[in-house]
């Protein structure tokens, strides 16, 4: 299940753009002189072929797929996590561990449903954070590793800009006996450097940081669902199992 759209992240990369063109009019500039298709089949092309040579083809396709994490986050709201082990405590308390099995076929999170499973099958505390914490550590290595697809690319980008721009100027000086096509090549050579700067730090990087920030908010709600079920299984009073679970909201 999704949240809403994350309108400050369109409007941060709308916001960028924006400075770039208008800073390109008002100092008298054209629009189309920053559209060079040669250089951002150079600068795109270069970089994410960089990228898949680092990576492997699992690893590139779910950095890909998160993509969309940055204007359609996965759900996080952990107000609603803690009402929900409440909840589920409340059940235990007045009748038993097995009063929650019938509560495991309409949850539709695997990790969730596998803990609420363990709780009801009598796992002892440490054994339910143990097996769920490996779980944990597997997703966040996994989720990270797609993250850094978009980092990398945001390190190549720069320099296959330059790369693009030394091109540019390899055709310029090719061509210095004829005039009437030294002004492409020149073109090509700083747009080139503009759009690999550009990509790395007006959306690479900030897609990169972006995805580590959920993913780390995605593993915060996944321990304080470790924290609640152990507390379950300890019998802990459902005030003290909210006051531990209140120190995960900042």
């Amino acid at each position: 299940m999704r949240g809403g759209v994350d309108l400050i992240s369109i409007a941060g990369l709308l916001l960028a753009v924006a400075a770039i063109v208008g800073g390109q009019i008002l100092e008298g500039g054209h629009i189309g002189s920053l559209i060079q298709v040669t250089a951002f089949f150079i600068v795109i092309g270069g970089t994410m072929g960089a990228v898949m040579l680092q990576s492997s083809l699992p690893v590139f396709l779910n950095g890909m797929r998160l993509l969309k994490w940055v204007f359609l986050p996965p759900q996080a709201h952990p107000a609603r996590l803690i009402e929900e082990v409440l909840g589920w405590s409340q059940i235990a308390r007045k009748g038993g561990l097995l009063a929650l099995e019938p509560m495991i076929d309409g949850i539709s999170d695997p990790f969730k449903r596998k803990g609420l499973q363990m709780l009801v099958d009598g796992a002892e505390p440490d054994k339910i954070r143990e097996a769920l914490e490996v779980e944990i550590n597997t997703y966040e290595e996994h989720q990270r590793q797609a993250a850094k697809v978009w980092e990398s690319a945001g390190g190549y980008a720069p320099t296959i800009g330059i790369l693009g721009a030394v091109m540019g100027l390899i055709h310029v000086m090719e061509n210095l006996s004829d005039p009437s096509k030294l002004g492409g090549g020149i073109a090509v050579a700083f747009v080139a450097t503009i759009y690999g700067v550009g990509s790395a730090n007006l959306f690479f990087l900030p897609v990169a940081n972006k995805l580590k920030a959920l993913i780390g908010h995605q593993v915060t709600m996944r321990e304080m669902l470790i924290e609640g079920l152990g507390s379950i299984a300890n019998g802990e009073n459902p005030r003290i199992i909210e006051t531990k679970l209140q120190g995960y909201i900042l």
